[in-house]
């Protein structure tokens, strides 16, 4: 209900701000699935498996994929003998709430791209009950029919490619005496002996998120290469979903 939640938003609040505010994307990545020997069945979640649900959920508000009122339950209200001409007010009484659960099954490298290809597609294919407002119960009552569900809008189609960087430098050597390689998507072999990533988060040919860590041999050059690998997945992967 929007009238539980214990620190509503004020009415100056932006819309897309209302995703982060109020938690209407959850989503939980779990690696203690026995996915590799470092992530054994029944551990508490490890510090990997946190960051990537953060991640995962940094860029679903970053990229407003889901529209807050995609997912309100909305209620007219009655017409008042004081106002009869006006226009009877339209109050949101509840919003859904999205819980996105990602089991990771085995685990060899670049976790981050594979979750977030599974989040899109389920976020594809959810489907949300018809809900209204019971003013007589005062509570939301949804439609058990599977014919009244809609389909959850999203607004974008973001895709994200990653890549590592090998290099042969060395504190012993000068940086033009060594080599670099970036790999895309990198195995869980090629992370371990790479000390370099980025991370590209695309829409179409807007750049939403450039994530990088470790290391300084990516230069602009190379970053600029991965953006353009970056946005010919992304034009696969719309193949791929059916989306051109």
């Amino acid at each position: 209900m929007a009238s539980d939640v214990p620190k509503p938003p004020s009415d100056d609040t932006h819309e897309d701000d209302l995703i982060e505010d109020l938690g209407l994307l959850v989503p939980n990545l779990e690696l203690s699935t026995g996915c590799s020997p470092d992530h054994l069945p029944g551990n508490a979640p490890s510090g990997l498996a946190q960051s990537l649900s953060w991640r995962i959920h940094s860029l679903l508000v970053a990229s407003n994929l889901v529209k807050p009122s995609d997912l309100a339950v909305t209620h007219t209200e009655p017409r008042t003998d004081e106002g009869p001409d006006e226009e009877p007010p339209i109050v949101t009484k509840a919003y859904w709430t999205l819980y996105i659960d990602i089991l990771c099954i085995s685990l060899d490298g670049n976790c981050f791209d594979a979750a977030w290809m599974a989040v899109m597609a389920a976020l594809r294919s959810t489907s949300l009950p018809k809900a209204w407002w019971d003013a007589d119960r005062e509570a939301i009552v949804c439609s058990p029919l599977a014919s009244d569900a809609r389909k959850l809008a999203l607004f974008g189609s973001p895709t994200t490619a990653t890549f590592a960087v090998f290099s042969t430098a060395s504190p012993l050597k000068q940086r033009s005496e060594g080599e670099d390689w970036t790999l895309a998507d990198p195995d869980g072999f090629e992370e371990d002996v790479c000390r370099e990533a980025v991370t590209i988060a695309m829409d179409d040919s807007k750049v939403l998120r450039i994530e990088k860590h470790g290391g300084v041999h990516l230069d602009k050059a190379a970053v600029k290469a991965c953006i353009a690998i970056a946005h010919k997945r992304w034009t696969d992967m719309q193949t791929l979903s059916g989306a051109v």
